[in-house]
């Protein structure tokens, strides 16, 4: 591993001052070299490790701005913010010309909320500074801060002008398009960056992103290729490009794609779940039981993966294995409205009706408040001859779904069924003059009632 001269020195130093510490002997530092050694303290998180190192730096150098200037960074660390203020006004006076004065007073500023003065004062840190990067891609989170996505935007393409290599700061500009639904423009700008840098793994990775939010799924597959390429190891883009092959229903490749994933890091839930979805298209069901029973066990929270395997089973029309394995989510999770819906539907196909309306009946309890679900469990409620609940569940439907011509000819006929006439003509009217042309739908649930001569009329009246 080869280390810069910086790294080597700051190593070094870094071993020195620590040996100190344990020696309790006393060694001298350059100012800078304490400010290499605290700053690696915080980045590390070490921050009694950074205060011990600032305290004997002040003790040797006791006039560096230098070490001020961290100190002020420590007080603000601890929200010792007036502290922190009263210091940097005293450099000030020394120092006006010293850009990290206002980038500190700004994080003050930026701390207390007051994004707008934050913003002032980075704009004068720009007129002393010759890191204009940092500076503007400080303004862009202030920016951020504030809402304002166009200025924050325009500052990081700035810091980007001027250090293509920092990364947060591209992620931070497609973040903000993405925000800004600008997929093209931002389609524009990376195409542009990467006229200047092609082998930017990330802004292919990008624009790739970019390309699959618009549906342009060959470019974002030939975009996430390049990452790949530039990036063997680059798992974020071997996932994207698995998905891009999977909507271009190439299911082979998807697969060797999501198995790269599994060999670069461990085995998510995501990629095995996925692998068993391509087998499943592929119609190789013993492989996507396989992929899928892989995915429960290593998630067995992951919902999505209970329902694929009992949806596996549904299409299959093996009831039994499905309502096994639903039980067994139900088991997991008794609150998840995807699993009731679907232990529901099971025991309709099986023909247990009351396992089937307590399924429905769980599942808008938990929060499933589709028509199609609604529907099911009424009609449910009236397989099993339960009129009345069946009635008083249409009207909660109908709170949600207002003037949908499946409830009113839903209660038309069971209002006429327990002969309350006035009411069933009511819905019968409105059912007509919502949906003319379904009002054999009547006839389908409820032949009694449509063969009465007072619904005839009706029928004949609106037809005319």
């Amino acid at each position: 591993m080869n280390l810069s001269h910086e790294e080597e020195d700051r190593s070094l130093s870094l071993s020195k001052f620590e040996s100190m510490l344990k020696t309790n002997k006393v060694f001298f530092f350059d100012s800078e070299e304490f400010e290499d050694i605290i700053l690696h303290y915080l980045d590390s998180g070490k921050i009694n490790l950074a205060k011990k190192a600032l305290k004997l730096g002040l003790e040797q150098h006791p006039k560096s701005t230098g070490l001020k200037l961290v100190q002020v960074e420590i007080l603000v660390f601890d929200d010792k913010l007036e502290q922190a203020e009263r210091l940097l006004n005293d450099l000030y006076a020394i120092e006006p010309t010293n850009e990290e004065i206002y980038i500190q007073k700004a994080n003050i500023y930026s701390k207390r909320d007051q994004h707008d003065k934050a913003v002032e004062l980075l704009k004068m840190a720009l007129q002393y500074t010759d890191d204009y990067a940092d500076v503007y891609s400080l303004l862009g989170m202030e920016y951020l801060f504030m809402d304002n996505l166009e200025m924050a935007k325009e500052n990081f393409i700035k810091c980007l002008e001027e250090d293509t290599e920092d990364h947060s700061a591209l992620y931070n500009v497609v973040y903000c398009f993405d925000f800004l639904d600008q997929n093209l423009e931002a389609i524009d700008f990376l195409n542009s960056f990467i006229d200047k840098q092609p082998y930017s793994e990330v802004a292919w990775h990008q624009l790739g992103r970019q390309y699959y939010a618009i549906k342009n799924y060959e470019q974002a597959l030939r975009a996430f290729d390049y990452a790949t390429l530039i990036d063997e190891s680059f798992l974020g883009a071997f996932l994207e490009k698995a998905k891009t092959l999977e909507k271009l229903k190439q299911y082979e490749e998807a697969i060797n794609c999501y198995n790269i994933t599994m060999e670069l890091d461990d085995p998510t839930s995501f990629a095995l779940l996925r692998v068993g979805k391509c087998y499943e298209r592929l119609g190789n069901k013993e492989k996507a039981l396989k992929y899928y029973l892989k995915t429960v066990h290593e998630d067995p929270l992951l919902d999505k993966a209970w329902i694929a395997i009992t949806d596996f089973y549904i299409r299959l029309k093996n009831f039994q294995k499905a309502l096994y394995y639903v039980n067994k989510a139900i088991g997991i999770d008794n609150e998840n409205k995807h699993y009731w819906k679907r232990y529901a539907s099971i025991n309709n196909g099986l023909g247990f009706f009351e396992e089937a309306e307590e399924g429905y009946r769980k599942a808008v309890e938990f929060g499933d408040y589709q028509l199609d679900t609604w529907l099911f469990w009424i009609d449910t409620l009236y397989n099993i001859g339960e009129h009345q609940t069946a009635i008083k569940t249409l009207i909660e439907a109908d709170e949600y779904h207002t003037e949908q011509y499946e409830i009113q000819y839903r209660l038309a006929g069971l209002y006429l069924l327990e002969q309350e006439t006035d009411k069933g003509i009511f819905h019968l009217q409105n059912a007509l003059k919502l949906s003319y042309k379904n009002h054999t739908l009547m006839q389908e649930l409820f032949p009694e009632a449509y063969a009465l001569d007072i619904v005839q009329e009706e029928i004949q009246r609106y037809k005319k």
